[in-house]
């Protein structure tokens, strides 16, 4: 790296912390305080009733307080990364750093807490001091053998999870790795030949983890600085040492490193050479984890030995060992079932589940974060990525599990497959509302054609529905372009054994499409030739065939290109008789709730009549979601005071309405902040038929209605369903070109629900 590569790097990452307002935490409150009334019962006199009813039994503080969601990292800054001893005010910036993973990863609250004291009996004795605050306690950057001492006396003393991260944190993710790399290399714990350099308080934690994963303690050779850990030595030991004292005559890491299977290094750079590579039994697994400058490059491992298996502590490098694999999801799972400590049961439960993950099909939100690397299962990826989002439902949950078989946990939990569910659920924000549509969709068997069958998006929604629904995807294109690029991804479906793939190039019922086609479209200019010429071409009109041949349930198109190109030809094939596209609805999911958007595709400007059908076809679906309609029709006039284009429309469309008995309230037209405020609404309008926020806007012009959706998506943190194409029977949705792969499976399964099932 250049100094000048260095000196930009070095100026961002100040400019970040500083800016916009300094550090990267705050507070924020979770309760409303806007009068007296919320005053009285945030603070005095409403407060003593929460004192009371702890007072009465401690464990109430985890109904009324933030105590059982609430972390302490705890350092006073003696072992920070890899600075050193810089104090406790200077390792500040990192503890900050350790708080925002928390809440980033596991929605866990947390308080740094920076202590001046060096004695590690004083340290812990104002750890144990602050235990009424915390759920539970996070050690970090404690330099050993201090960390020791002082975990011992707060696991003693204090009833609530200390974990010190920097020796298990570690060793967890060390024992996950190891496992899988094991797998790949096909050995096992209780027959390899461990070599560990660094005898600090993460490499003592790694090798107690690996012993209790199967390694004979008398096959581990442990090395630090003065050499060799031997059965008599004094120099610079310590038991945690001891433990791992070799009965021998050798001395050095060049006389042990003979016939080694795994090398653990958390030590420095250039500690592992090539030629003590060549030493290493065959198929090496090396875990050279010191940083920034790893035991040993892994390109020059591989030059010597091409089929090692290697780890680092680097993110630039496959395989990185990173402890936000572990800490977020170990808490997570402690804190939710009151546990009183993290126990040996509980991490293991937390290494299976580190492991078992990176085995299984790579999630798209990690893909998506990490494009370019190769996330498939193997010598370069043995644990997986920390933004994969099933971390926290698969790690928390058999942590949770093993805390309550060890009979630690005090507020068990009885289902766990809810509770699973449910941390699912904070992660994919979509899940919730989807449920009622997941759970219709479950009930049919609906085949779902995706036009475009070779986009990844769409490969790893195939991989999804295969795994989630008993729907049936069929993918259009290239079967060696899917194949290709479906094991790039790491995903297993196989083109035309897990799904059915209708191939434009090539495929044995063209002739029964183009002729299709052409009866459809004959009397529209279209030659049997240019029939021909589309059936090849156009992925979009041949999903529309297969709906309308019965070959398929319903189309999803649109992951690339203009919607009103896809609205044409789904228009020409499908629409007619009681099918016509009478608008596109999005459901914008944020932090307030749901809010759904109509019309954003489809007309420009609608008619008073079709926005009257735009209305009614947005009840019915928005009943999919389990919630109850809840309509604003939005302009700039509001309720007559404007003489306008649209408010003129809208007050048609309202008295078309009007004119028939309507099981769902609706009121126009007014403008957005009316229909989302009911006190500003009360005061312009005071007998509206609205009932508090509205949950639907209506707009009389799409451009209206699609700048508000992405104004949501891009500035209120929105996350999109949709957008849902009324009027088609669910036999066709265009999506648009941003969608993800859980957009994607969200609107499979709106296509996989009959039409029966919402009216």
């Amino acid at each position: 790296m250049t100094d000048i590569t260095k000196d930009s790097l070095r100026q961002a990452a100040l400019h970040y912390h500083e800016y916009p307002i300094p550090g990267k935490l705050e507070i924020r409150p979770t309760k409303p305080m806007a009068n007296g009334r919320d005053l009285a019962r945030a603070y005095s006199p409403g407060v003593a009733e929460a004192c009371t009813e702890i007072v009465a039994d401690p464990a109430n503080a985890s109904r009324y307080t933030a105590r059982g969601n609430l972390v302490a990292v705890v350092t006073n800054g003696s072992a920070v990364l890899g600075l050193g001893n810089i104090g406790a005010l200077a390792s500040k910036p990192v503890m900050e750093g350790k708080a925002v993973l928390f809440k980033k990863f596991a929605n866990i609250d947390c308080f740094d807490i920076e202590l001046d004291e060096s004695d590690p009996e004083k340290l812990a004795e104002i750890v144990c001091a602050l235990g009424p605050t915390f759920g539970a306690i996070n050690l970090e950057d404690i330099k050993a053998p201090d960390c020791f001492i002082v975990e011992k006396i707060c696991r003693e003393r204090m009833n609530i999870p200390v974990f010190h991260d920097d020796q298990h944190g570690t060793a967890i993710v060390v024992g996950a790795a190891a496992t899988n790399a094991l797998h790949v290399a096909g050995k096992s714990f209780e027959d390899i030949k461990v070599v560990s350099t660094g005898g600090g308080a993460a490499g003592i934690a790694c090798l107690n983890t690996l012993v209790k994963l199967g390694v004979k303690r008398e096959n581990i050779w442990l090395c630090d600085i003065h050499g060799l850990v031997f059965e008599g030595r004094t120099e610079d030991m310590n038991p945690q040492k001891a433990a791992f004292a070799q009965k021998t005559d050798k001395r050095t890491l060049d006389e042990v490193i003979d016939g080694a299977d795994l090398f653990l290094g958390l030590s420095g750079p250039n500690v592992l050479t090539p030629e003590r590579v060549m030493k290493m039994a065959d198929r090496p697994i090396i875990f050279a984890l010191a940083n920034p400058a790893p035991e040993i490059m892994p390109d020059v491992a591989r030059a010597v030995s091409p089929d090692a298996i290697i780890a680092t502590g680097r993110s630039d490098f496959p395989n990185q060992v990173n402890n936000v694999l572990c800490f977020p999801f170990i808490f997570r799972g402690a804190l939710d079932v009151g546990a009183t400590e993290i126990n040996d049961a509980m991490q293991i439960a937390c290494i299976e589940g580190i492991a078992e993950l990176a085995r299984i099909t790579t999630s798209a939100e990690a893909a998506a974060a990490y494009k370019g690397e190769q996330l498939t299962f193997g010598p370069d990826y043995l644990i997986p990525k920390p933004f994969d989002p099933r971390l926290s439902g698969i790690v928390s949950t058999a942590v949770a599990r093993a805390a309550m078989e060890t009979g630690v946990a005090t507020r068990p939990i009885a289902d766990l497959d809810a509770y699973r569910e449910k941390l699912n659920q904070s992660v994919f924000r979509s899940a919730l509302l989807m449920r009622p549509v997941f759970e219709a969709a479950r009930a049919a068997s609906r085949r779902i054609v995706f036009a475009e069958g070779e986009d990844e998006r769409v490969l790893r929604t195939a991989q999804a529905i295969l795994e989630e629904t008993t729907e049936t995807p069929i993918l259009i294109g290239r079967p060696d372009v899917i194949a290709k690029r479906a094991d790039r991804a790491g995903l297993t479906i196989k083109p035309g054994t897990d799904v059915d793939i209708v191939n434009p190039e090539n495929d044995p019922r063209y002739r029964d499409y183009w002729t299709s086609y052409h009866e459809i479209m004959e009397r529209d200019g279209v030659t049997p030739d240019l029939a021909k010429a589309i059936m090849r071409t156009n992925t979009t009109a041949i999903g529309a065939i297969m709906v309308h041949r019965d070959e398929a349930d319903s189309l999803i198109c649109g992951t690339f290109g203009e919607y009103r190109w896809h609205l044409n030809y789904v228009r020409q094939v499908l629409g007619g008789g009681t099918y016509a596209p009478h608008g596109a609805l999005s459901l914008m999911i944020l932090e307030q709730g749901p809010l759904f958007i109509a019309d954003t595709h489809v007309r420009t400007e609608p008619t008073p009549a079709q926005i009257a059908e735009t209305v009614l076809g947005a009840a019915r679906h928005v009943r999919r979601f389990g919630l109850t309609p809840n309509i604003a029709l939005c302009s700039q006039s509001q309720f007559g005071n404007l003489a306008c284009d649209s408010g003129d429309r809208l007050r048609d469309a309202l008295a078309i309405l009007d004119n028939e008995p309507r099981d769902f309230i609706y009121e126009g037209e007014m403008q957005v902040d009316s229909a989302l405020d009911p006190d500003l609404r009360a005061r312009i309008f005071p007998r509206s038929r609205l009932e508090g926020e509205a949950n639907v806007l209506i707009f009389a012009q799409a451009d209206a209605a699609s700048g508000v959706r992405n104004i949501l998506k891009m500035r209120a943190n929105g996350l999109e369903v949709g957008p849902i194409l009324m009027g088609m029977g669910n036999r066709a949705h265009i999506v648009s070109p941003s969608i993800t792969p859980r957009g994607l499976l969200n609107m499979a399964a709106i296509a996989g629900t009959p039409v029966a099932h919402y009216g």
